[in-house]
């Protein structure tokens, strides 16, 4: 097993065994984790009808992941209706323990995800980011559902850590480099593979409501072409850009009314 592979490891049994010391994870969390790892080990075996048992497998403890549907995360509410801005919802945040397990899950069974594009990392970023910022954020301005509201909360190291690692990082690995990466693989098509993955994505924002699965299937497309152009790191990148962006510079989530 790869170095990072191990190192991934050591880090979740860390995190994970000091959860379950203080209580926000439990033993009814147990088979969860047993599934995960049996089909981490289908997806890696040589037979292809082991491999497609354990991604399809996956595919079903990701959704349940993540719409924590699966018992045994006691995830810590940290921010509790905060008002961010004048005339915006308030916003609540929690520290998930069961979605990062399906970044964690990629990253360990499907090494491929790691292929890095140095090269062109940097330019994709320069010029998918503000590109998608202005069409995805400037669209929801001019629907009404954002205002300027320019300003950085108390709770803004938290927000930004947790949107990194737990929300961008893992939506990335999943709709990117899994999703948009294998079909690629798969159908040999690349414009097919970035679409498919990027209206999936948008239909994963549907809990939002039905307004912002346009604008995220708008975000997925830049995010699916940072990807193809420099790798999932510049995926991350963009995502965490646009994401930070609405946040510090707009109403957030979103306003009240529109």
């Amino acid at each position: 097993m790869p170095r990072i592979n191990w190192m991934v490891l050591l880090l979740l049994a860390m995190g994970y065994a000091l959860a379950l010391s203080y209580g926000s994870l439990t033993l009814a969390s147990l088979p969860t984790f047993t599934a995960l790892i049996v089909t981490a080990w289908l997806a890696r075996r040589p037979l292809r009808w082991q491999q497609l048992l354990g991604n399809g497998m996956f595919i079903v403890l990701a959704i349940a992941l993540a719409l924590h549907w699966l018992p045994g995360f006691n995830n810590a509410k940290v921010i509790d209706k905060a008002v961010f801005s004048e005339g915006a919802l308030p916003f609540t945040l929690y520290l998930n323990l069961d979605k990062p397990l399906i970044g964690a899950w990629l990253l360990l069974a499907c090494p491929w995800l790691l292929i890095l594009r140095a090269r062109g990392m940097a330019g994709s970023v320069l010029l998918v980011l503000p590109l998608t910022s202005i069409a995805c954020l400037g669209g929801a301005w001019a629907m009404n559902w954002l205002a300027w509201a320019p300003k950085w909360p108390d709770q803004g190291w938290l927000w930004l850590l947790n949107n990194l690692l737990l929300v961008c990082l893992a939506e990335e690995l999943l709709f990117r480099g899994y999703l948009q990466g294998g079909l690629q693989r798969l159908l040999r098509h690349q414009g097919l593979a970035l679409i498919v993955a990027a209206v999936l994505f948008g239909l994963a924002h549907l809990g939002a409501g039905w307004q912002w699965v346009g604008l995220a299937t708008l975000a997925g497309i830049g995010y699916g072409l940072a990807y193809r152009m420099g790798g999932l790191a510049a995926a991350v990148l963009c995502h965490f850009g646009l994401n930070l962006a609405h946040f510090v510079l707009f109403s957030y989530p979103m306003l009240a009314v529109g």
